[in-house]
């Protein structure tokens, strides 16, 4: 906020009354870098107009479209300069090209399209604008997986041999698709599409990427529903390849039941390993080859690798979480659209916020997955 000397003007499209629109408005205000100037809260203007009011949006400026929004904000001195999209995955892309075409800088959740050539033809125009490009991958905002990765960096775990990711949820643990006729979009039929492999696989996939900086080049994917009844996925089993010749397992299912989230990862080297639970995400163990096992936690001080104390706000004692992680890559993208804006870098540190090439890795990742299971084999999955 400093270099700039304001906020950055924010409109949100999307994520009128639903879980995730709140965690995103929230996270763009932890840090005071931005303030929401504008909106379209939902594809039904009446319901978007009331939740425009509710979170203090001017009506004049609660839009029915984002095609108006952008035709009026562009008129303004003070429109809107960044855009946070959290629509249904289906119309991530529109949003996207819309908002870059129209020259704003971009925060998208989570996958980045619902195939793969659009999301090619997102980083190609992501590319040709220069404009920033965050994508929600909020697991890398934690703390101790930003020390993981730079533990990893300097060679404290040696060569990476094994990568293996747990993602296993049960809020579908039952046919709630069957109890109501308008399940949401989440059982939305797509082709080559799946639905686990979206709504938390790419999660999976990113988390282990970022900490280990190794690509995943092939993978082998035993996808599918769990129970009678259900028409979309809501278990993957696979195994992994990675571009060090690392090999590795993915468990991801939102059909456990009683499981409430168990994101984690374990990550092997020759000289040790680490290990991750979002549920505990204040600890990172380090398990040594001489048998030693060395239990990390979040604080400041010069403790932690720098990276990781750039994503900590709060002493020792006070537990940070889902909410803090998200507002990390909140912060780190609006360093990064300050030093667009102003043509002046105050950063010391590299970005480490997840872009567009990111999200592209992930929408392979699904269409690899589906590939192999309609094959069963093993399948490429590099770009």
């Amino acid at each position: 906020m400093k270099a700039l000397g304001r906020r950055l003007r924010l409109a949100v499209v999307g994520g009128s009354y639903g879980f995730i629109g709140p965690v995103h408005r929230v996270a763009s205000r932890i840090d005071d870098r931005y303030e929401i100037v504008a909106g379209v809260l939902s594809s039904d203007a009446a319901r978007g107009a009331a939740a425009a009011k509710d979170i203090g949006i001017d009506s004049a400026r609660a839009y029915a479209s984002v095609q108006d929004m952008l035709a009026a904000e562009r008129l303004r001195a003070d429109g809107a300069e960044v855009v946070a999209i959290m629509t249904p995955n289906a119309y991530h892309y529109e949003a996207c090209v819309l908002s870059l075409q129209a020259g704003l800088h971009v925060i998208c959740d989570k996958p980045l399209t619902t195939n793969l050539d659009d999301a090619l033809r997102l980083a190609e125009l992501v590319k040709k604008s220069g404009l920033v490009f965050c994508l929600t991958h909020n697991y890398t905002g934690y703390a101790m997986v930003r020390q993981a990765r730079a533990m990893v960096q300097a060679g404290e775990i040696g060569e990476i041999r094994q990568i293996h990711l747990n993602y296993v949820q049960g809020y579908f643990a039952t046919l709630v698709e069957a109890d109501s006729a308008n399940p949401g979009w989440r059982f939305d039929q797509m082709p080559d599409w799946s639905l686990v492999m979206g709504d938390i696989g790419t999660h999976a996939h990113h988390l282990g990427a970022f900490v280990s900086g190794l690509e995943l080049t092939s993978l082998m994917a035993d996808i599918g529903p769990t129970m009678e009844g259900r028409a979309v996925d809501d278990y993957g089993g696979l195994l992994l390849r990675w571009s060090n010749g690392a090999r590795g397992t993915m468990w991801v299912t939102n059909s456990a039941a009683g499981s409430e989230h168990g994101l984690s990862f374990r990550i092997y080297g020759s000289k040790g390993g680490l290990e991750w639970h979002q549920e505990y995400p204040n600890e990172l163990k380090h398990r040594q080859l001489n048998g030693f096992e060395v239990v990390q936690t979040r604080r400041l001080g010069g403790a932690l690798h720098p990276h990781a104390e750039h994503a900590t706000r709060v002493e020792i004692g006070h537990p940070e979480g889902y909410q803090e992680a998200f507002a990390t890559l909140y912060r780190d993208a609006a360093d990064a659209i300050t030093a667009h804006i102003t043509g002046v870098e105050t950063r010391a540190l590299p970005y480490e916020f997840p872009t567009v090439i990111d999200g592209v890795k992930g929408v392979k990742l699904i269409a690899s997955a589906v590939q192999s299971m309609k094959q069963q084999a093993w399948v490429n999955c590099s770009l």
